[in-house]
C-alpha cells in the first residue's frame, strides 16, 4: 500500500522583511579596503559569462600579462587567486611546504605571524627571527638566520601593513641562493604602489590582494610562483593538502589545457582585468611616484598638526603610514569619530601597536592630494575636541 508523503510547511518565524540594499558611501583611508575607481565597478556590474567561454579565456590570459607587469616578473604561472589575499597567502605555502620543511620567517608586525600560524597548519617545521614592530631586518641579519637554520623557505613581508613597514628586498634573492631556499614575500599593501621587481630581486613567490593598491573590491588577489617553486612543488611525496589552492590542479585552467577545476568569480576577473589596466595607462613608475608624492604631502602635514610617524622614513612605505598616538588620546575615540562625524574611515593599530598608532591608507585611486587635505583637516578637529 503506497504512502502519500507531506511536504514539510514553509514555517514563516525565519521570514525577514529586508528592505532595499542601502550602503553609506565613506571615504576609506584605512588599512584597507580602498575605495574602488569608478571604472572598475562599472566593468564589474556587467553580466556574467561561462567561465569556459571563449572570450573569458581571452580574458584570463590578459589578466596574467598584466600582473606580470605590474609585478615585474616574466613567471608564467602567475594568476588571479579567487579569494582575498588571505587565501592567496595560504596558497603559497600550500603549494610550496612539505611536512618537516624548515620555514623561516621574519616577524617584525601581525602578518608575519600570520605567515607562521599558516606555515604551522601545513606541518611545516617553522623557526623565525624577530624585529620590533616597524623595524626592518638587514642583510646581514638576514644571512646569520639563513646560516642557522638553513631553511627551504624565507618569507618576508614586503609591506607590513600593521606597521606601515617596507622591508628593502635588494640582495635577499641572492642570499636565498646561495642558502639554496626559496623566498616568498608578502606584496599585499605594495603591489602598484611601491617599486616591485620581482625577477630583479630574486622573488621565487609572491602573493598580493585586489582591494589595496589596484582599488578593486576585494576577491581576487594575485599570486606567482617561479621556476624554482615549481620544481619544488613538482617533486612533492604528496599532494597539494588545500584542493581548491592546489596550483598543480589550478595551472590546467590557467595553463594551456583550460581544464575545469572550480567555477571562477567571472565578475572579479572583469574587475581586477580593469585596475590593471588602469595601472597600465597611468604607467607604472608614475604610479608609484604619485603614491611617494602623496604619501610626502601626508607626512608635512602630520607633522604641521602635531603628530609624528611610527616608522623611519627611509624604510617608510606610501601607500600606508602609521601615526602615533598622542599621549592621553584614546585612539578608537578619533577613528570613531573620524567615521561619525567626517565619513573617513582611518584604521587603528593591530596587535603590539594597538592603541599606539592608527593607520592611514593612501592606496590607488584614494592617493590624492585632496584625500590628505581631508584626512588631515578632519583629524585635527577631531583630536582637539578629545
Amino acid at each position: 500500500m503506497s504512502q502519500t508523503l507531506s511536504r514539510p510547511q514553509v514555517n514563516e518565524k525565519f521570514r525577514i522583511t529586508p528592505t532595499a540594499l542601502d550602503i553609506p558611501e565613506r571615504l576609506l583611508l584605512g588599512p584597507g579596503p580602498s575605495n574602488s575607481n569608478p571604472d572598475v565597478v562599472a566593468a564589474m556590474n556587467r553580466q556574467p559569462i561561462g567561465h569556459l567561454d571563449p572570450a573569458y579565456l581571452d580574458l584570463m590570459d590578459e589578466v596574467q600579462s598584466m600582473m606580470r607587469y605590474v609585478w615585474q616578473t616574466e613567471n608564467p604561472m602567475t594568476l588571479p587567486i579567487s579569494g582575498t589575499g588571505s587565501a592567496a597567502m595560504e596558497a603559497t605555502l600550500a603549494n610550496a611546504v612539505e611536512p618537516g620543511d624548515v620555514v623561516l620567517v621574519g616577524i617584525n608586525g601581525y602578518f608575519g605571524n600570520r605567515l607562521v600560524d599558516m606555515a604551522e597548519r601545513y606541518r611545516a617545521d617553522v623557526r623565525s627571527i624577530s624585529k620590533p614592530w616597524g623595524e626592518v631586518f638587514s642583510l646581514d641579519e638576514l644571512r646569520t638566520a639563513l646560516q642557522e637554520h638553513r631553511p627551504a623557505i624565507l618569507a618576508l613581508v614586503h609591506a607590513e601593513t600593521s606597521t606601515g613597514a617596507r622591508q628593502p628586498l635588494e640582495g635577499v634573492g641572492e642570499l636565498c641562493r646561495e642558502f639554496d631556499c626559496l623566498l616568498l614575500i608578502d606584496t599585499v599593501t605594495s603591489m602598484g604602489g611601491v617599486p616591485i621587481f620581482l625577477d630583479e630581486w630574486g622573488v621565487d613567490m609572491a602573493y598580493s590582494c585586489s582591494q589595496k593598491g589596484l582599488s578593486c573590491p576585494p576577491g581576487s588577489s594575485p599570486f606567482t610562483m617561479g621556476e624554482r617553486a615549481l620544481q619544488k612543488m613538482d617533486k612533492r611525496q604528496n599532494k597539494v593538502a588545500n584542493w581548491y589552492l592546489d596550483v598543480s590542479l589550478l595551472r590546467n585552467y590557467w595553463g594551456k589545457g583550460r581544464t575545469y577545476h572550480h567555477t571562477a568569480p567571472v565578475n572579479m576577473t572583469y574587475a581586477i582585468r580593469e585596475a590593471l589596466r588602469l595601472v597600465m595607462e597611468e604607467g607604472l613608475e608614475n604610479s608609484w611616484a604619485r603614491h611617494q608624492t602623496t604619501a610626502e604631502k601626508l607626512w608635512y602635514g602630520l607633522a604641521e598638526i602635531g603628530l609624528s610617524c611610527h616608522v623611519p622614513k627611509e624604510y617608510r612605505l606610501p601607500t600606508l603610514t602609521t601615526v602615533k598616538v598622542p599621549e592621553g588620546i584614546d585612539a578608537k575615540a578619533v577613528t570613531s569619530k573620524m567615521l561619525s562625524d567626517h565619513n573617513i574611515e582611518i584604521g587603528n593599530g593591530l596587535g603590539e601597536l594597538g592603541g599606539k598608532v592608527w593607520r592611514i591608507g593612501l592606496m590607488g585611486y584614494n592617493s590624492q592630494p585632496k584625500n590628505v587635505d581631508h584626512v588631515l583637516t578632519a583629524m585635527g578637529k577631531v583630536i582637539k575636541e578629545m
